[in-house]
């Protein structure tokens, strides 16, 4: 087995685009429509998928075998709350330039600070949230200033 990618199931396909691309600093690397979008960074594909565009197009679906809504209704899933049971997390060489980018780009909510965390190893990291309520941490190199 082999990892293939996450992908998230978004309300706002353009909105999330433009946030994932500013986020990784890179232009989408595959496309399919208005459906889904891939950002393979480093063969870790993160992916977008409208949720909305097979309810849109139901035309184009070619479906075989039994559907189950639990995975299938992808409009009930968009509208679903988000339990933010699932972050993204990605690592950067300088943490502080990294959250000095993310501020400027204005593309973050729930912004912390850079903070803390020692559990069996140490680390430090901010979080935020994208569009869709996913948090995304991020960690990296960091000096503390004294």
């Amino acid at each position: 087995m082999r990892y293939g990618s996450i992908y998230l199931v978004v309300k706002d396909f353009h909105k999330s685009l433009d946030f994932y691309e500013k986020l990784l600093d890179m232009k989408v690397s595959a496309r399919n429509g208005e459906r889904f979008a891939v950002f393979n960074n480093d063969g870790l594909n993160i992916c977008l998928f409208n949720g909305y565009y097979d309810a849109e197009h139901p035309e184009q679906m070619e479906t075989m075998g039994e559907s189950y809504p639990i995975y299938d209704d992808s409009v009930a899933i968009v509208n679903s709350e988000n339990n933010r049971k699932v972050f993204i997390n990605l690592d950067v060489p300088d943490l502080q330039e990294e959250y000095d980018r993310i501020v400027s780009l204005g593309i973050a909510t729930e912004l912390t600070p850079i903070r803390y965390l020692n559990v069996f190893s140490p680390y430090w990291y901010f979080t935020f949230m994208d569009p869709d309520g996913n948090p995304i941490e991020i960690t990296g190199g960091y000096q503390e200033e004294n």
